[in-house]
């Protein structure tokens, strides 16, 4: 079984889809963010949308997909000694985030150790563990809202 989650940049999740464990994350890149609950706002000229990726998104369909859905990569190379440097150094991926966001979806037990048979209610129960994340993420930023 696997995940393929899309978080904001501050680690709360925006998609999640799940698939077999044996297909390549590049292949699950374009459900993952067709999946999202919101609307994506339009990319503009001056105001890029960055999309950090880790090693497993180095691929032509990885690179590929991630263009075509009008993202800035941030793809973190498989073999970085072997490729020739890039004209303007890039800032390396953030994939900490994403690594944050798996750990607060394995807190709860019936996601931890899956006993679904479908994946449909699988995926039921990842969504809604996004969903109570980002209501404690609310409640937290409540009352500054308030004042």
């Amino acid at each position: 079984m696997k995940r393929s989650l899309l978080v904001e940049g501050h680690g709360y999740p925006l998609a999640v889809v799940v698939a077999a464990a044996n297909r390549p994350d590049d292949q699950l890149l374009d459900a993952t963010v067709a999946a999202l609950a919101l609307e994506r706002p339009e990319p503009e000229p001056d105001w890029p949308q960055h999309l950090c990726l880790d090693a497993g998104y180095d691929t032509p369909t990885g690179w590929e997909a991630t263009i075509d859905l009008d993202y800035y990569p941030h793809i973190a190379l498989r073999r970085p000694e072997e490729r020739l440097p890039t004209p303007d150094p890039t800032p390396p991926a953030r994939r900490w985030v994403v690594e944050r966001a798996h750990s607060w979806l394995t807190r709860w037990r019936g996601i931890l150790v899956r006993r679904e048979k479908k994946p449909e209610n699988y995926l039921g129960l990842l969504q809604l563990a996004c969903a109570l994340l980002w209501f404690r993420y609310y409640l937290a930023l409540a009352p500054s809202l308030r004042a």
